[in-house]
This record gives structure tokens, sequence and C-alpha cells, in this order.
């Protein structure tokens, strides 16, 4: 809650400085913070005087970290044991640190610890009995396990380059409730493996991206993700893969506070003195010493309101119940007040929430023109909107950040998403956010070419594709367009014509191996817990009241659409590549043959395709957080 954050926004009324309607009032000039938010998040990448090596860490694991070595897997009396790359710093319960570096990799080492071992853990039972159902599974480890898997589409996304896939329940053997599952919700870390290898020595890390209820309710169920390196993005439609989620932790949760952890080395750390030092004195805050005296009248009945306007706090702190607090409560309100650090606990109805208001009450009436803004947090969305419910009646203009505002009046009005939508934003031409929407439209349709070969419900391969990816010389390809000539009577110039001519009856329809799960299977129980952790999601994923729960942009149906019958397989990719070299009429080739040889035009499409899919993609990912 940030009571004159409002300053950077412009609006239908004048406000001034402190956050409030000010009708007499000139309007302020918005100031461009652009620059500034975009230097913080710069400054994040910079080197800093450390040797630790927790600094350097990207905040999402490497595939080495999410599946080391079989070695480091070791068994000694029935008990599993993984031997750490880096030893984990144990947490200090009494005593101070050596210092920020000492306190902050301390935490940073245990929370990404925390994080990312169940996933591992997870991985660890698929290696060592692939094939299990996933109820045998959960009797060691909460494991999501789901396969086959396969890519359906690329969702091009200002939010990122994601993936879709559909995804089988036959592991599962139960149907879902999705909108009551904790199951793949946004956010979560999901580790994927050619389906052949089972986490043997492959494994890709991908996060969900969007969560579309009726995305989920289709039978087979279809999510998006956000492969988390570009150049480990895969397209082949026809590829199957095990998807597997570690239903015991949600990583997004912490992967936000991995990176803050990170940013503090580079930044003042408040409170560091009782932290990091463990200093046991709290000292009152340097403006109350410059200024004890408080305006307090905001909390006093009228007629004390004169008696409470200039009270030194420090010294002449209020007594009696001309406050309406009793005497703990009056306590906390001066502990809030006078103190740099201040916790108040107690039990439901102690009124913590009143002594809460009170003390903004008292801040507000207080603040100064050079004063920072206040930031109110809170444990869960609804404790927040509980709150703000008692600012608003005195204090109109806050702003309430985050996600799943259940509130339908005055605090969902003062979301962020609500005030930015209540005025025209200007276009800045040649601004970095322009500039990168430019970027990531030209992008999306260079990809969407790259990728019509693999589009959906199109013909075989055209040969002139196959001529510019240098899989097919100029005298193969004329020698299908003479073929064509002969058997039409014209050149015909439909792509893939002359290919599927070639082809005759060794061409067939190419369908994805993904049927319907069958609808005998019981429906998994729901997850009771399911409200908090949508909180969690929330707060985690969304950058505002939008639909976070789905992806806004083009899409490219994925599909083979079209295979070789096989009549004579060749023995290898090899094999026929040395066929293709000694022939430049392609007539010549027998029937028998050419099914094998368009499978082998279709793979090397696909693997040729593919790299220079990764290469846009880092340019794609790169795009979108200069928009952000």
């Amino acid at each position: 809650m940030n009571p004159h954050l409002i300053e950077r926004f412009t609006s239908s009324r004048a406000v001034n400085e402190f956050g409030t309607s000010d009708q007499n009032s000139m309007p302020i000039s918005m100031p461009n913070h652009a620059e500034d938010i975009r230097q913080y998040f710069l400054d994040a990448v910079k080197p800093v005087a450390s040797s630790s090596s927790w600094l350097a860490k990207p905040e999402v694991p490497s595939p080495s970290e999410i599946l080391p070595e079989k070695s480091t897997f070791l068994s000694s009396s029935g008990e599993r044991i993984l031997n750490m790359a880096e030893e984990l710093r144990p947490n200090k319960v009494e005593g101070k640190y050596e210092g920020t570096d000492d306190y902050l990799g301390t935490q940073y080492s245990l929370l990404r610890e925390d994080a990312i071992r169940p996933l591992r853990e997870a991985i660890y039972h698929i290696r060592e009995n692939p094939w299990l159902d996933e109820a045998e599974y959960s009797k060691n480890a909460n494991i999501g396990i789901y396969e086959p898997v396969y890519i359906t589409s690329v969702v091009f996304s200002h939010r990122g380059l994601a993936t879709r896939v559909a995804f089988s329940l036959s592991r599962v053997k139960k149907h879902i409730r999705w909108d009551q599952s904790k199951r793949l919700i946004t956010g979560t870390l999901v580790a994927l493996s050619p389906a052949d290898d089972a986490f043997q020595n492959k494994v890709i890390l991908a996060t969900i991206a969007a969560r579309q209820q009726a995305a989920l309710d289709q039978n087979p169920p279809e999510i998006d993700l956000f492969f988390v390196r570009p150049e480990d993005a895969e397209i082949d439609p026809m590829k199957k893969w095990i998807m597997i989620e570690s239903r015991s932790s949600f990583f997004e949760a912490s992967r936000h506070t991995l990176a803050a952890l990170q940013h503090m080395m580079r930044e003042p750390f408040p409170l560091s003195e009782h932290l990091v030092y463990a200093k046991k004195e709290v000292e009152t805050p340097p403006y109350v010493q410059r200024k004890p005296y408080t305006d307090m009248s905001s909390i006093v009945a009228m007629e004390d309101c004169e008696s409470f306007q200039n009270v030194n706090i420090l010294q002449d702190w209020p007594t009696g119940d001309s406050h309406g607090l009793d005497r703990s409560q009056s306590q906390a309100l001066k502990r809030i007040l006078t103190k740099q650090l201040a916790i108040i606990q107690g039990p439901p109805g102690t009124g913590k929430t009143y002594v809460s208001v009170m003390a903004l009450k008292i801040l507000l009436a207080n603040m100064q023109k050079e004063d920072p803004p206040i930031i109110v947090t809170c444990q869960t969305n609804h404790a927040l909107d509980q709150l703000l419910r008692h600012v608003a009646e005195f204090e109109p203009d806050f702003i309430r950040l985050g996600g799943r505002s259940k509130d339908t009046d005055k605090v969902k009005k003062r979301t962020l998403y609500e005030v930015r939508n209540s005025f025209s934003q200007p276009k800045m031409t040649g601004s970095i956010k322009a500039q990168s929407i430019m970027e990531i439209k030209k992008l999306t349709a260079t990809m969407q070419m790259l990728l019509a070969p693999l589009e959906a419900n199109k013909p075989p391969l055209d040969h002139k594709v196959l001529v510019k990816l240098g899989l097919m010389t100029g005298a193969q390809a004329e020698s299908l367009e003479i073929e064509s000539q002969l058997i039409m009577g014209a050149s015909g110039e439909f792509p893939g014509l002359q290919m599927e001519q070639w082809l005759g009856k060794c061409l067939t329809p190419c369908h994805r191996p993904l049927q319907p799960d069958d609808f005998g299977m019981e429906f998994e129980e729901e997850d009771f817990e399911i409200e908090a952790l949508k909180e969690l999601e929330a707060e985690a994923v969304a950058r505002d009241d939008d639909d976070f729960e789905s992806l806004k942009g083009p899409v490219t149906l994925l599909s083979d659409n079209w295979r070789g019958r096989v009549c004579l397989d060749m023995r290898s990719d090899d094999d026929v590549r040395e066929k293709l070299e000694s022939i430049q009429d392609l007539t010549t080739i027998p029937l028998s043959e050419r099914g094998a040889i368009y499978n082998y035009f279709q793979r090397q499409t696909k693997m040729l395709i593919l790299n220079d899919f990764r290469k846009l993609a880092k340019k794609y990912d790169l795009a979108c957080q200069q928009k952000k």
C-alpha cells in the first residue's frame, strides 16, 4: 500500500505530492521513472566485490543441478544420500553473522536448496524405476508424472515465447478437477525428458506459463510452458516426452526471493544491524529523533484534538483512554512510532489490525513532502484487503499492488491494474518499450515463417523448401517438377504437390499418437489448500489483475501432417544421405524407398529449423525482458 505513489500517475483530478486530492492545486507533471527502473535492473547483473559463487547463479537451476551425475546418488543402509555440489551453509540460530555476504548467502543457499531439492528427488525416483504409475512413486515422494507429452503449438506472447503441450493422465490413473487441484499451478517448475531416456541422461526445465481452464478440461488436456533456457526450446510435434513435477513445492514463490537476495548485495540493507549482527537494542528512527513532536489528533475525538496535535512521543506519550486504546495496544502503538523495528503479536481479537490502522493514520497525518512512500505488506490477499478497507475510510488515494483482490468496491478500484486503466498512457515513440514491442512483432513474423513447414493442416514438405534448406539439389527438384508437368500437363504451383505426386501411395497422414484418456478412471480428490496456493500463485506470477491464466498472442499449431509409408527401411540417415548424393533424378528411386527418404527429409527439416528457431528464441527472450 503506497499512499503517495499515486503522484506517478495522472488522473482526472489533481493529486498533490502527499497523495491526497487537492482541487486547488495545479496538475503535477509526471516524471519519467523508466530510466531509473531500467538502471535498477541493469545494476542487478553488475559484478559485486565478493568471492561467493551464489551471486552469479541464475534465478532458475541448471539441468546439471537437477540431474547430477548418477554417482552422486548413493545408497547406504537403505537411505538415500544426495551429495551437494556446494556445501550448504548452516543457518545461525544464535549469534551474529560475519557480514552481509555471509548472512544473505546462507539464506540464499538454504532457500535455493529447499526450492529445487523436491524436483531433484522426484527425478531420482523416476530414474530408479522409470515406468511405475504415479501412486507408486508417491509412497516416497509427492510426484506428478504425465506421459506421453507432445508439443502441439508455439504461443508468441509478450510475456515470453511459450510452448503448448498436450499430455496424458495415463500414469496418474485419475481424472483431475483442475479448478480444485494444485497440479501444474502457474509458475511451477517442471522437468521434461524424452520418453526413451526417462531422465537417465537428459532433462529440460520449464515453468508453467499459463493454466487455462478450458484447455485443461480438454481430453487430452493442454498447458503452456516457458522453457527456462531458450536454447532448450523444442518444436518436434511427434517427439514423445515425460513431464514431472514435485507437488510438495512451488518454485515460483522462491524464485523472486532468490533474485531479491542477490540484489540486496548491491544496495543498502535495512535493519542489517539486527538481522546480520544480532544487535538487540532497537533504536529510535533518526526522523523521530529530529522531530519527536507528532500530530496524533487523527486518532482521538474532536474535543481532544487540540491536546493531541503536538505530542512529544518520546517523552510525553499520552496516558488514559482518550485515544481509545487499552494499555497493551497503547504500548504497541508507541513501539511502532518510536522504534526502527517493531514486532507486535497476539491472539485473534486483541486489536493488531486496529493498532496498525491507528499507526497508519498518524504516519499519514505527519508525512512531509520529501518523505518516502509507506508500504504495507500482508501474509495473504484477504488480510491486505481487510486492512485497506479501513485505510480507504481516511485515505482514498493508495495503490493496491498484487493480484487476486476479492474486494469489489474501494480496494478493487485502487489496484494498480484498475488505476493504470483509468487513464490513457501517452505512447512514447522510440522508447525502449516501443522498440521491444516492435522487435517482438518482427521476431514473431520471422519465426512463424520459419515454422511454416511444420504448421498443422498443411500439404507435404515442398521441394523448394528442401532446396533452401540444402536437403535437395536444384537438379533433384527439377526432376520432380518435370515429372509433375508430365502428369498434370502444367507446372502445378501448389506447395507440396510435386512431393505428393512423387510419393504416391507411399504418403500417409500423420496423426499425433495421443488418445483421450479412459473415462472409466475415477476423479482425484480436490486439494483443500487450493485457495491458499492460488493466492501464492497470483502474488508470485501476476503482474497485475489482468487475466494471467492465459497467454495472449499469435499461435502456430505444429504437426508433421504427413509421413512416408516405409516399404523398405533404410538403415540410417547416413545411408539415405549417401543415396541422395549419388542420384540427381529422384524419379529413378524405387517407390519402395521413397517413404523412408521423405521421413529423412522431415527429420532433417525439423533439425535445421530447430537450430535457427533456438537462435531466434534467445532474441525473443531478450526482447521480452527489455519490454518488462
